[in-house]
C-alpha cells in the first residue's frame, strides 16, 4: 500500500516548512506529497462545499494557499523519489495551455514524478473573480483533458473546439511519463464517468472503507461503459489513522482495490511535523 500526505502547501508559515515536510517525508518512506488548489478563497461565499457538514471548507480567506506547482516544484527539487499529486487542480478555470505546459515542465525537472490531479470545481465565485463561466464546466473539462493531451504529445497541436482554438504549434518539454498520470477527483456519477474516460486514477474524497466500497459498483459501471476494467484505475483516498488502525484499515482497502492511502496533514495533530516523524512507527512499520 502507497502511503501519502495531503496538504503541503496549505496553512504553511514559510517555505522552510514545505521543504522540511517533504525531506522528513520522503526519509520516513512516505510515497507522496499532494497539493489542495484555491486561487482565493472568498471573504464570504454561497457555493456550497460538498465535503462538510456545513457547506464551509475549513480554510479561512487568510490561509496560505501556495499554488500547487509552485510548491511541488520546491518539494521536487529537495527529494528525489517522493511522487509529486496535486489532489485537485481546478481544470476548468485554468488556462490548459499554461496548465499543460507548467503540468509537463513539472515531470520534466522531476524526472517523472507528478501526478495531475484534477477536478471540474465547486467554488463559484472563484470561477467569477478568475473571469470564467461556471456553467458547463463539465463539458468545458473534458474538452481541456483532450486538448492537453495534443500538447503533451510533442506533435503539432490542431484543437478546434467551442473552448478552444489551437492550430499549427508544438511545446516542449513534454512529459516524462507516457502517459502523464491524470487523477481525477469527485464521487458524483458524472465525476466517474470522467474518471473511467479519462483518468490513469481516482481520487475518491471518501474517508472510510465504507464509503470507497458504496462509490465502487458506479465506478465499474461507468468503466463498463468505457470497455475499461477498474483494475486500469489507480484507487487514493483518504485516510486517518486515528479512526481505524493501519493493521485493520490496510488490508481492507487493499481488498477493494485501494492503491494509495492519504493522510490529512490535520490528523497527525496539534503539531503536526512531530507527527510526521512518528508516521513511519505509527503506520508505515504496520503495513511493510
Amino acid at each position: 500500500m502507497k502511503i501519502g500526505l495531503i496538504p503541503c502547501n496549505v496553512g504553511v508559515p514559510s517555505v522552510d516548512m514545505i521543504v522540511h515536510m517533504a525531506k522528513t517525508a520522503e526519509e520516513i518512506g512516505l510515497e507522496s506529497l499532494w497539493t489542495f488548489e484555491h486561487a482565493i478563497v472568498p471573504v464570504d461565499y454561497q457555493s456550497p462545499y460538498p465535503y462538510s457538514a456545513d457547506g464551509k471548507m475549513g480554510a479561512t480567506p487568510e490561509t496560505n494557499f501556495v499554488d500547487p506547482l509552485i510548491a511541488l516544484a520546491t518539494v521536487a527539487a529537495h527529494t528525489k523519489t517522493l511522487r509529486l499529486g496535486t489532489g485537485v487542480n481546478i481544470l476548468p478555470q485554468a488556462n490548459p495551455l499554461m496548465l499543460a505546459k507548467q503540468a509537463a515542465s513539472l515531470d520534466f525537472v522531476s524526472n517523472g514524478r507528478l501526478m495531475l490531479g484534477i477536478g471540474i470545481g465547486w467554488l463559484k465565485e472563484e470561477f467569477e473573480a478568475l473571469g470564467v463561466p461556471f456553467a458547463r464546466r463539465g463539458i468545458r473539462f473534458a474538452d481541456y483533458v483532450e486538448a492537453m493531451r495534443k500538447v503533451w504529445s510533442g506533435e503539432t497541436v490542431e484543437h478546434e473546439s467551442e473552448f478552444l482554438h489551437w492550430t499549427n504549434f508544438k511545446s516542449h518539454p513534454v512529459p516524462v511519463q507516457d502517459p502523464l498520470p491524470l487523477v481525477i477527483g469527485g464521487s458524483k456519477k458524472n465525476a466517474l464517468r470522467r474518471v473511467a474516460r479519462y483518468g490513469q486514477g481516482w481520487y475518491a474524497p471518501a474517508m472510510s472503507v465504507d464509503m470507497v466500497a458504496g462509490l465502487l459498483p458506479a465506478l465499474d459501471e461507468a468503466c463498463a461503459a468505457e470497455g475499461r476494467d477498474r483494475s486500469e484505475i489507480e484507487i487514493s483516498t483518504m485516510y486517518v489513522p486515528a479512526m481505524e488502525p493501519a493493521g485493520e484499515a490496510v488490508p481492507k482497502y487493499r481488498d477493494l482495490g485501494v492503491s494509495r492511502l492519504i493522510i490529512p496533514l490535520q490528523a497527525l495533530g496539534e503539531k503536526p511535523m512531530e507527527g510526521l516523524a512518528r508516521l513511519g512507527d505509527d503506520v508505515l512499520a504496520k503495513i511493510a
